[in-house]
């Protein structure tokens, strides 16, 4: 699939409709995460029994606008020790990301302005889901060199523990997204949409099974690093974590990623699991509907991670890794194969999926009974040499353990 937009080369009404493009979408995603900040500071205080913002403006809307005022008018402060080039590039590193993720998801159909067949999307490459894949993986330098050009030890640990989370989590995510790019045939955004536009059933989130949508959803918040997954800001032994030493418009940067982050992630899941745009309209104002769909999939997302932080409490990040690395990635690696080998044939589904619960079975009762043995070991008193104290354990090596 190719952008209508230039099927008939490219002159000065094509060059000025993309201008406008990428503008709006600029503005509108801009203006979603200020919205965005008040948002959540709204439900989370409606679910806590608290009012929330509502000083500045109607029902405190202008909250956000405050914040990021008193953000710019503060000291830029930058440590002695730090590299000073890094230090301020690695917001930059942080945000841009976010704003192209949102350029290649379709927030709409098509219109017609001045002859011209514009897609609601400010661009549609044939590869747009690999173009969403390294803008992810670009996120994570932001994080990286954070913490690690602050000249500080503390934001070091932090953006380590951040780094090593996101990339755990960024290969889970990856999997998810080649099941459906399985299932769609294509690497463009828009075309997964066509895919899915059929029927509510054809939306990849029943065609796939619910587990990769799953998947998805658990891998984007601990890779957005949101609650229950925010330990990049430990703040019982990290500070503020990678970003302790940014104050100012830097640390408005880190914030506002963050925020739209989590509205990028949502488009991106409404894009891939629920049909995008798709959904029913009316004969009047036809292009409006699929931008009303869009957002109100969208806005139910950003709801959903709002409530997941306000009921999880944060993991240990042990049990971060493992949920990440010994059970999401196997379970997103294990899905994939078995929707490869349906799309080839029944026969290879059905194989694959014996194999599966074969070995998932062989591999559960080793499991146990390695536990059975460690518990009996452990339960078992010390032996005793004749009239001495208890023998130690000897190794392969004879020396004693």
């Amino acid at each position: 699939m190719t952008d209508p937009l230039f099927a008939r080369g490219v002159g000065l009404a094509v060059v000025l409709i993309v201008l406008v493009k990428v503008v709006v979408a600029f503005v509108v995603l801009l203006v979603a995460t200020m919205l965005m900040v008040w948002f959540e500071r709204k439900v989370i205080s409606d679910m806590q029994n608290r009012i929330g913002p509502n000083r500045a403006g109607p029902f405190g809307l202008l909250q956000s606008l405050a914040d990021g005022t008193k953000l710019f008018f503060k000291e830029d402060l930058l440590p002695d020790r730090a590299d000073r080039f890094v230090f301020r590039l690695a917001p930059l590193l942080a945000v841009v990301p976010a704003f192209l993720v949102f350029a290649v998801i379709p927030v709409g159909g098509v219109v017609t302005i001045a002859h011209h067949v514009v897609e609601l999307q400010v661009a549609d490459p044939p590869m747009g889901i690999l173009f969403l894949l390294a803008m992810s993986s670009i996120a994570v330098y932001g994080t990286m060199l954070a913490g690690w050009s602050s000249g500080s030890k503390y934001p070091l640990l932090g953006s380590v523990r951040a780094s090593a989370q996101m990339i755990s989590y960024e290969a889970a995510l990856g999997l998810t997204v080649v099941t459906v790019v399985l299932e769609a045939h294509s690497l463009s955004t828009r075309a997964i949409i066509a895919s899915q536009a059929q029927h509510v059933w054809q939306w990849n989130v029943i065609r796939l099974g619910f587990v990769p949508f799953v998947i998805f959803l658990i891998a984007s918040t601990a890779e957005m690093n949101r609650p229950p997954f925010d330990l990049a800001e430990g703040e019982s032994e990290l500070g503020g974590g990678f970003n302790t030493e940014y104050s100012s418009l830097r640390f408005a940067l880190f914030y506002l990623a963050e925020f739209m982050n989590t509205i990028t992630m949502s488009a991106l899941a409404v894009t891939l699991f629920f049909g995008g745009p798709d959904g029913p309209g009316f004969h009047f104002l036809r292009w409006l509907w699929p931008i009303l769909w869009f957002v109100g999939k969208t806005g139910a997302f950003c709801y959903v991670q709002v409530w997941i932080r306000a009921s999880l409490p944060r993991m240990r990040y042990d049990q971060l890794m493992d949920l990440g690395w010994k059970r999401l990635i196997p379970l997103a690696l294990g899905w994939l194969l078995v929707v490869a080998a349906v799309n080839l044939s029944a026969a290879w589904g059905f194989a694959v999926i014996g194999g599966g619960v074969v070995a998932a079975v062989l591999l559960y009762q080793s499991i146990r009974v390695g536990r059975r043995r460690r518990e009996a070991l452990a339960a078992a008193p010390p032996a005793r040499g004749p009239g001495g104290p208890p023998l130690r354990a000897v190794g392969p090596g004879g020396a004693g353990s």
